[in-house]
């Protein structure tokens, strides 16, 4: 049997995985421009200095590569940078090994969840650099 190939996929099918793949760096970006404050707060809480520039930086990154994987410009770029900050991120946020006992289990889950972001991206960009043929 022939595998399935990404250009059989309906292209909106195609689209709104993309989508959704990027909906939680949307919805984090929107929510730090929001509530700017609370975004240097969750900086500082993480032990990251200068706060304020970072946080821009977070946000400017997080809305420019979704834009990129959405629109298809440099998708494997953006692909590779929310691969990348999710992994990083994913060691800052959620060291379920030193996580109260009663709190470890979730984060335990959010930390492998992170992982297979970070998969799907790398996926993406894999694809986007021609890849995705025949593997």
């Amino acid at each position: 049997m022939e595998q399935l190939r990404l250009g059989f996929i309906a292209p909106w099918v195609h689209w709104l995985a993309l989508l959704f793949l990027c909906a939680a760096y949307l919805q984090g970006a929107f929510d730090k421009a929001r509530n700017f404050k609370a975004a240097v707060m969750e900086m500082h809480h993480f032990g990251l200095r200068p706060a304020a520039p970072l946080a821009v930086s977070t946000i400017v990154m997080e809305f420019a590569a979704s834009a990129m994987i959405l629109t298809g410009y440099h998708r494997w770029l953006g692909a590779l940078a929310l691969a990348g900050f999710t992994v990083m991120a994913n060691f800052l946020a959620d060291r379920f090994w030193s996580a109260p006992k009663s709190k470890r289990l979730a984060v335990a889950n959010a930390f492998f969840e992170h992982w297979g972001l970070a998969g799907g991206f790398l996926l993406v960009a894999w694809i986007d650099l021609g890849g995705g043929h025949g593997a």
